[in-house]
């Protein structure tokens, strides 16, 4: 089961965290995976280590935020069955502290990162056959979260481009689903902690993992694992839905 023989997956944001685990789940469970990342330094580990691991792997350092770039990349790779937009960035602040520029950052990387994406991939998913598609949420879409407006604004729109091409592609044999994550343990987030509460790392790391009811943090390997069943075939039945995979957040703590 959940095996991605003969496909050809991409992931964005597959040189860190989340997206390198779905990234080496992918490649272990037989899929070729192109990585598109900014960062040329993560896509050449992340290429060592799935190849190190007998797995297929391409890299590709692109700037999703720019539309040509996606698809000349994308152009290049060819018809693929499977696509993860799972690239974003964090922010923190309130509505009237948030300013201008960071708030065009957050919605140039995570909303029109992932429009330039699906624009690109669906002719490749079309040309494929049809295929599927996972787009990274996140709780923050859900629920209410403390000095996180620019972030929750951008991910209630990854959950609602979800729906949009769930139901504009159905006929085409492209599924399309979200996963919505709680607190997961990434370099992001010990990065974070290092430069925000310095010699505090550890109760801080305490404090947050606690906010998840499940008392810690994901791990990006169970993440990556909801996303190899959404893109698999055992998954056929399932688009338009958005999983959250989040400790309990969203039902327990409210």
């Amino acid at each position: 089961m959940f095996k991605l023989n003969d496909k050809k997956a991409v992931v964005t944001g597959g040189g860190s965290g989340i997206g390198k685990a779905i990234a080496r789940l992918f490649a272990q469970q037989g899929a070729f995976v192109h990585v598109i990342d900014l960062n040329d330094a993560a896509c050449a580990d992340v290429v060592r280590e799935i190849r190190e691991e007998g797995g297929q792997v391409a890299a590709h350092a692109v700037d999703v935020t720019r539309q040509a770039e996606v698809g000349a990349c994308m152009g290049e790779i060819g018809p693929f069955g499977i696509l993860v937009n799972n690239a974003g960035i964090a922010h923190i602040g309130k509505a009237d502290n948030t300013d201008e520029a960071d708030f065009d950052r957050v919605m140039n990387v995570n909303v029109k990162g992932v429009y330039n994406c699906l624009h690109e991939a669906i002719p490749q998913l079309r040309a494929n056959g049809g295929g599927v598609i996972v787009n990274m949420a996140s709780v923050a879409a859900w629920v209410g979260i403390r000095e996180r407006f620019a972030y929750s604004t951008a991910k209630g729109a990854v959950m609602a481009m979800t729906l949009s091409v769930a139901k504009d592609y159905l006929q085409d044999g492209i599924r399309c689903n979200s996963i919505s994550p709680g607190r997961v343990h990434t370099p992001f987030v010990d990065g974070f902690l290092a430069r925000t509460y310095p010699g505090r790392e550890a109760e801080m790391f305490a404090q947050l993992s606690k906010t998840q009811p499940i008392g810690r943090m994901a791990k990006s390997e169970e993440v990556a694992a909801l996303a190899l069943y959404l893109c698999s075939d055992e998954a056929a039945f399932i688009t338009g839905t958005d999983y959250p995979i989040d400790g309990g957040f969203i039902t327990l703590n409210n």
